[in-house]
């Protein structure tokens, strides 16, 4: 984008930075919950800091950096910076491990009335339906250098399950419209081509349109913090059992609504969200297995 505005501005300036600037892609994994009134009197009264907005996070942390400089760079791996020739690999892991986790734990986790994410993953039926996800998503992943995937989602429950990491549902149920797409579609439309199972996958977008027409505690609609929020609600609503109203949502799903296996599936999970609540539809999904 830079180099076309620049070609734009200037096209002798777009030539320039076409041949002597590089645009390294990288990638960092670090949960890092909101900050809350806690953290700010903790940083206070533990650290004798003044801090209006610090930020917490867990003690993981993973950065890749796509190897390609103009004019040398430090020695990031010295701290412990994974240098590559490809961050891609790495972003679909991330991707379709880590923050397809996060759908399924925000949107489920939401429907049994957990708060926290920690909460969730205390629950032995959500912890082994993540694993479930994990592991439905697995396939479609390339091989990549240096991570042993079987290791990484271990580490990824380990994370999750954190206590001192206070993540709250609704940050990670924010802009699902934005969300689902590149965290979770994708590995459906993988997953429809490889014929592999698409039954936590599809749990996750029952979970969502769920979440999108149901309500919290007081008996409130839940509010729902996303730009289509109206027309998200009103076709979550309009559908009921019937997920086809929603995933008819071509700026979202695409073509999706054409796959019968897809819709079906999405359906029975949407059904038995409604029936059995979110719990029950853990258990008979395990009962299933």
């Amino acid at each position: 984008m830079l180099t076309t505005f620049a070609q734009m501005r200037d096209p002798e300036l777009g030539r320039w930075i076409a041949e002597h600037v590089a645009f390294p892609n990288c990638m960092v994994d670090r949960i890092t919950p909101l900050t809350t009134p806690a953290d700010i009197k903790m940083v206070a009264e533990q650290f004798g800091i003044d801090d209006a907005f610090p930020c917490v996070a867990e003690p993981f942390i993973q950065w890749v950096i796509e190897d390609t400089f103009c004019a040398g760079r430090p020695d990031w791996e010295s701290v412990g910076v994974q240098m590559t020739k490809d961050v891609h690999p790495y972003e679909m892991m991330k991707i379709r491990l880590l923050n397809a986790s996060h759908m399924l734990i925000g949107y489920l986790g939401s429907l049994a009335g957990y708060t926290y994410v920690y909460e969730v993953m205390a629950d032995p039926l959500f912890e082994q339906a993540v694993a479930n996800l994990m592991d439905e998503v697995t396939p479609t992943l390339q091989p990549v250098p240096g991570i042993d995937l079987d290791d990484y989602k271990k580490t990824l429950i380990e994370r999750f399950s954190n206590p001192k990491i206070r993540d709250q549902l609704p940050r990670l149920c924010l802009n699902g419209s934005a969300k689902i797409p590149k965290f979770v579609l994708g590995s459906i439309r993988d997953k429809l081509q490889l014929g592999g199972a698409i039954d936590y996958l599809s749990l996750t977008i029952a979970a969502w349109c769920q979440y999108l027409s149901s309500q919290d505690k007081e008996g409130q609609p839940i509010r729902i913090d996303d730009p289509l929020a109206d027309i998200l609600t009103q076709q979550a609503r309009s559908g009921k059992t019937d997920p086809r109203p929603l995933l008819s949502l071509v700026e979202i799903f695409g073509d999706l609504v054409q796959s019968p296996r897809f819709v079906e599936t999405v359906a029975d999970k949407l059904s038995s969200l409604h029936e059995f609540g979110a719990k029950g539809t853990l258990v008979r999904s395990s009962q299933a297995q």
